[in-house]
């Protein structure tokens, strides 16, 4: 038997508008709130008989860890405890980074074997769906979630248990795609960042802000950056294995291409800064602190 939501997974309102445009991904928006989401709840076996096939890229461009290390230095100022933890750290690239600059660094991944990666890497590992009682109270400076809330449904247990996670006037970075991206508006339902049921859940800046603030945290700042060339091509192609990086990419020779002179760098800041200002980017880049 399929089953479908009869609230709002944001705001709990009952006025639900199924969106015949993106009909195939069983997406409907809250009149009450903008948010959108997959209406057809995923039954396990879905969900099992999807993420088996799922395939995982190990590359790490040295660009990414550049990256990386950009945002550690935006956390400084949060250290405290030096504990860090990374909800859906994968194979814990990000987490390595961390290590390196003397983070005690914890992770949680449904995955057996990212687990098991992760703790080789000496990484304090927690296995399956995050749970309010995985860790104690406070016990964190910051909480990282890089492009994982879009997979869930129960948005606000995976941003509650973030917030009893930190401690007071810890910081929240999470990151998920932007529904309202150029390129979501240019190809609609040829985006191939829509799909179900690997993504559920689709976020705006002001949804975002909404969720956050309403688990007790104040915005510090959302981002919306990027524009993926590779995602626009893939998405023309109707290829939904589109999220492999590599180190002949476009995206990837792009990035090169971006950091290979002040001139080309000053280009990206600036087209960034016009997709910020316009709420356009790819992707949603939020800093909450919790009150």
């Amino acid at each position: 038997m399929n089953l479908y939501h009869q609230y709002c997974t944001l705001c709990g309102a009952q006025a639900l508008k199924d969106l015949p445009a993106f009909k195939r991904h069983y997406l409907c928006k809250c009149s009450n709130c903008g948010h959108v989401f997959a209406r057809k709840i995923p039954d396990q076996a879905t969900l099992i008989s999807h993420y088996d096939g799922y395939g995982r890229d190990d590359y790490l461009s040295p660009l990414t860890v550049q990256s990386y290390h950009r945002l550690l230095d935006t956390f400084e100022p949060f250290r405290n405890t030096g504990k860090l933890l990374d909800m859906g750290c994968g194979i814990g690239y990000f987490l390595e980074e961390a290590k390196k600059r003397g983070w005690e660094v914890y992770g949680t991944e449904y995955s057996t074997q990212a687990v098991n990666i992760c703790a080789s890497k000496g990484i304090h590992m927690k296995s399956g769906a995050v749970s309010k009682d995985m860790f104690a109270p406070g016990m964190f400076d910051v909480v990282t979630s890089f492009e994982v809330i879009e997979h869930l449904h129960n948005v606000h247990d995976f941003v509650s248990a973030a917030s009893l996670f930190l401690r007071s006037k810890g910081l929240l970075y999470i990151t998920t795609p932007n529904f309202n991206s150029l390129l979501r508006y240019a190809l609609g339902e040829k985006y191939n960042v829509l799909g179900y049921p690997e993504h559920l859940s689709y976020f705006t800046r002001s949804t975002l802000i909404r969720l956050a603030e309403s688990e007790g945290f104040t915005t510090t700042k959302v981002l919306t950056t990027g524009l993926s060339v590779s995602r626009c091509r893939t998405s023309m192609q109707n290829d939904t294995n589109a999220n492999a990086v590599s180190p002949v990419s476009t995206d990837e020779k792009i990035r090169k291409a971006f950091g290979g002179s002040l001139v080309m760098g000053n280009l990206k800041n600036a087209i960034n800064g016009l997709l910020n200002g316009l709420g356009l980017g790819d992707s949603l880049k939020g800093y909450f602190v919790r009150r």
